[in-house]
Formats: structure tokens, sequence, C-alpha cells
């Protein structure tokens, strides 16, 4: 497997990349694990066991490692940058279409149908990844209270996955094992034959090659301010926006919605860039565009650029801004894996500590099973609920508020992909124009 047909690949999945966290990791498990062979579903586990950790956004990090593992750095930043490059075309295009003329229903129509057919895939997901990681009663008792403590308690998930791998070190220390161990995989993947062929050099760990790598990432993720510093000045919206945006990169941690809080009310209510019902509208295009959800602050950005444009031409602020805010927040997720990957992956050797991973594995189908719980709250119904039973706070759909067409949809691509194994190309497609025909005639 060649880098330029890893090139197009990659292309397709940064297209289809719709339906948040939860679709975008199915869909890359669909179209790396099990269509291609390119990697094995226990490192694929592992991978995103680790980008669960980090703050940023998760899918697009477990993109760029696994880019990384296939053909070093030119792969895992190949494999970052056509994840998020199609969404922020679209969202682009987007964001100037609501500032110009107040709305962009034409295509949030468009998108109706395709996001509940991103469910089809999520459950699929789900289903293939929980079969493969949950190897036990142990691994399911597990997988049940990470997606307990998340989705009615509200526990940021690194922090279910910090506690998982601690019990899971604990139990492979008391009984001298590795715990669960993983099904066996039944195929050949491709990152395990270069490594047995002695070709993943770059999976060793290194301190010094770990030093450069972070140098040279941090001098691209800080010239961009300084130099928009020096050029506009410290208090011109756009330097402004790069430091916010960098801080935000480092410090939110517990995925998108997370960092959308912390967002919201910075950009809100204290710069006063946004209105509140400007960061709602921004959400929803964010959530009809390939990429991920995070892919919003791109939005802030050119909103806020435009309206405090600070003697620049309103576009070309609006631009500067929406650029800005998509380097310093996804750059930082390139540095944090390739600077971090080799260690993880050295990890692998160590009996305990995947013993640990092996907990973390388990601990994370909870995780993806919770997100996919929200996306389908969200697709499927127009209003949910929150209620407490005594600590605990559940957020529920309220049922008179579905939506029918988007059900019927959704269940036609689950029936389409599990039953007729219809390729994701077309079922995608054809939710769309089902999707676009009901918008406008309903």
């Amino acid at each position: 497997m060649g880098f330029a047909e890893a090139f197009w690949v990659w292309a397709r999945i940064g297209w289809l990349s719709f339906g948040g966290p939860a679709g975008q990791i199915a869909l890359m498990h669909r179209e790396l694990v099990e269509r291609r062979g390119w990697i094995s579903n226990t490192r694929f586990m592992q991978a995103l066991n680790f980008c669960m950790l980090l703050p940023g956004p998760e899918a697009q990090q477990l993109a760029v490692y696994i880019g990384w593992l296939m053909h070093r750095v030119r792969g895992g930043v190949v494999a970052g940058a056509m994840f998020v490059l199609p969404g922020m075309l679209v969202l682009g295009v987007l964001s100037w279409v609501y500032v110009r003329y107040g709305n962009a229903s034409i295509v949030m129509a468009a998108f109706f149908g395709l996001k509940a057919a991103m469910l089809a895939v999520v459950v699929e997901a789900v289903l293939r990844i929980g079969r493969r990681a949950l190897t036990g009663p142990f691994d399911i008792v597990l997988a049940a209270c990470a997606f307990i403590a998340i989705h009615a308690f509200d526990v940021p998930f690194p922090w279910v996955v910090v506690i998982a791998g601690a019990i899971g070190m604990v139990r492979g220390i008391h009984s001298g094992a590795t715990a669960s161990t993983p099904a066996p995989e039944s195929r050949r993947f491709i990152v395990d034959t270069l490594i047995e062929r002695g070709e993943a050099a770059h999976l060793l760990p290194s301190w010094r090659r770990a030093l450069r790598t972070m140098i040279v990432l941090s001098v691209l993720w800080f010239t961009p301010v300084l130099s928009a510093a020096w050029w506009l000045g410290a208090d011109h919206v756009v330097t402004r926006e790069g430091w916010f945006f960098s801080r935000a990169a480092v410090v939110t941690f517990g995925g998108a919605y997370a960092v959308l809080a912390y967002v919201a009310q910075r950009a809100v209510e204290d710069f006063r860039w946004l209105r509140p019902g400007e960061m709602v509208d921004g959400l929803a295009l964010a959530e009809t565009t390939p990429g991920p959800l995070i892919m919003v602050l791109q939005f802030v950005g050119f909103v806020a650029g435009h309206r405090l444009h600070g003697g620049l031409d309103p576009w070309v602020a609006a631009v500067l801004g929406a650029l800005m805010t998509t380097w310093v927040t996804f750059l930082p997720s390139f540095l944090f894996v390739l600077v971090g990957g080799p260690f993880v992956e050295s990890l692998r050797r160590q009996p305990t500590l995947q013993a640990a991973l092996s907990a973390i594995t388990a601990a994370v189908v909870g995780v993806v099973l919770n997100l996919s719980v929200w996306f389908a709250t969200h697709t499927i119904f127009r209003q949910s609920t929150q209620f407490s039973v005594g600590r605990l706070r559940v957020e529920a759909p309220v049922l008179h508020s579905v939506e029918p067409m988007a059900l019927a949809i959704a269940i036609a691509a689950l029936v389409a992909t599990l039953r007729f194994k219809v390729g994701i190309g077309w079922v995608l497609a054809g939710s769309t124009l089902l999707g676009a025909l009901y918008w406008f005639i309903h």
C-alpha cells in the first residue's frame, strides 16, 4: 500500500466524516480495519485510548496517529490535514453564506438525510468494536460503568480512561497476567507486516526526535500568532483569536462539547465576538459538515473577524480570523500525537501496562456508546430533556418530538448496511437525496 493510495483514502474519509466523533471513529474503523486491513482492531482501539486522553478532537488525532503508523510523519500530517480540510472548506462557504444572507438553510436541508444515515454507520461500529473489545465479563462491566459515569454523572472521559487504566493495571499486577486478552485477529494487517519487516523504526521512542518534533511544531504553531501581533497589533481581533484558541487547545479536555461550553462563555459573554443565537447557528452548521465538530470554532473566528475587523476589509479580516482559529485549534493535535506516539507504542511491550490498555479499551467502548447515544438522540428527536434520579442526571429524548423521516432514513440505512452490505458511499448519497427531497416538500 503506497503513500499515494493512502492520500486518496484519507481524502475519502475526510469528505465522509460526518456524525461527530462517534460517526468519524466508526467510519475510520470501517475503512481502515474492516475494509482495507491497514491496522488491527487491537491497535486501533489502543490508539483511540491515547487520543481520548488528549485535549482536542480525538477523531482527528486518531487519524494523525494511524497515518503516522503507516507512513511516518508525512503520513500523520496528510491524514490529519485531509481529515480537517474538507470541513474547513465547506464551513468556510457556509460561514460566508450565513454572514452575507443570514442563514444557510439550503445546505442544511441537503445534510438532513445524511446525518440520519450516519447513525447506521455509528450503530454498526459500536456492535463491531464491542464484539472484538469485550472479551469477558470484566470488560463488559467496565464498559457499562464507563457509559454510566459519562452519561449519568457527566464525568469527563479523560478521567474515565485514567481510572479504567488504573483498575486494569492493579488487576494485571494482582493476577500476574494481562487481564483480558483481546480476541485474536484473523487477518494480517499492514502495520504489523511493516513491523515484522523492520520498517517501523519510527515507532521506537527517541527523546532527541521528540524534542526536535516539539520545537518544529511549536514554531509552526506560534509563528502566525506572532506575525499577526507584529502586523495588526496585540489588540486586533485576529491576534486575540490566535492567543485565545491556542490556550483553548491545550486546557480543554472532555471532547468537543466541553470545548464549546468554554468557548461560548468567553466568546459571547466576555469578548462579545458573537451573539448567543449566533453560537447556536454556528454549531448547527458545524454539525452538518464533514470533519470534527470543533470546526465550529472556525465559524466563531470568521464572524468575529468580520464584525471587529479593526481597519481591515471585513471579509479579509473574516478569512484571516477563520484561518488563524483553525490553525491554532488543530496544529496542537499533530504535536501531541507525533511526540507521544512512539512512547505509547513502547507500552505495548510492558505486560502490566498492556493490562491497563486492555481495561482502557473496554472503557472506551462505553465512551463510544455514549457518543452514539448522544448522536442518536439529537438526530432522531428534535428535543431532549434532562431529569435527575438522586445524584444521577439523565438526558432523554422527548418522545413526541421524534422526526419520522429521520427515523425512517436511519432504519433504511441500517438495513442497507447490515443486511444487504451496501457500500457506505451509496447509502450516504441516497440518504442525502431523500432527506433533501423531504425537507423541501415538507
